[in-house]
């Protein structure tokens, strides 16, 4: 950190001068939702099904009445111990939101491809309320990208993120959201892949404010440096 010291009225000019960018930066965002909203869609015709705590349930059943459907990818294989650490990080964001979602036409589900019984473990030592099934039986998460076989790893590079990528890793994160027209046709409408994931993200936004900002100084220089499972820290809060 090289911040200069200056008189309150030398911060507040600054301070204005941020403003200004950061004002463009709010309506370029409105303009980019604004644009996100009116992409084509994709009819989903596959009928996918999954293993829920209710029984096995199709992409239209996880709907759960509503007409929007947003499904965060978690990468949470079959055999694993534990989630994703990031994926886990992305889940402490969820129960919050998730109140106001389901009262604004919006369902939030998490699918994985470890089994269901390897997620309710972990959903019950993690304490998350949010629904979350598992895609264990189905071609879902292969279609979406961010599942690959044996196969596409030997290759050398799978599609994710719209591009070939170098990756070891069976299973990647990411999100899709679908939407349910009154007929009962469901399309697919959006994903987003890896940094894209970032929006639902609130420590983050707090960290940005900050004059440490978020920190990551390697070794990895992402949130792997520093995160945790919120019930693998140190009981002390510090640094």
């Amino acid at each position: 950190m090289n911040n200069s010291t200056v008189s309150r009225e030398e911060w507040t000019a600054a301070r204005k001068q941020l403003l200004e960018k950061e004002k463009e930066l709010t309506k370029l965002q409105d303009e980019v939702s604004r644009q996100r909203r009116e992409l084509p869609r994709v009819r989903v015709a596959k009928e996918y099904v999954f293993d829920t705590p209710e029984g096995k349930r199709t992409l239209a059943d996880l709907f759960d009445g509503r007409s929007q459907l947003v499904v965060y990818h978690f990468m949470f294989g079959p055999g694993w111990k534990a989630g994703c650490v990031g994926c886990s990080f992305f889940a402490d964001h969820v129960d919050g939101p998730n109140q106001h979602l389901a009262h604004h036409d919006v369902t939030f589900v998490a699918v994985s491809r470890a089994t269901l019984d390897e997620i309710k473990v972990y959903q019950k030592r993690m304490g998350w309320r949010f629904n979350w099934v598992s895609s264990n039986s189905s071609d879902f998460n292969y279609d979406y990208h961010v599942s690959f076989t044996k196969g596409d790893l030997a290759k050398g590079k799978v599609y994710y993120g719209y591009e070939m990528i170098d990756s070891s890793m069976e299973d990647l994160h990411g999100t899709s959201v679908f939407f349910k027209d009154e007929s009962g046709a469901i399309y697919h409408t959006y994903s987003s892949y890896a940094r894209g994931d970032e929006r639902g993200l609130g420590a983050y936004m707090f960290l940005d404010l900050t004059p440490k900002g978020r920190n990551e100084n390697g070794p990895n220089f992402n949130l792997t440096d520093w995160v945790k499972r919120h019930d693998e820290y140190d009981s002390a809060a510090k640094v």
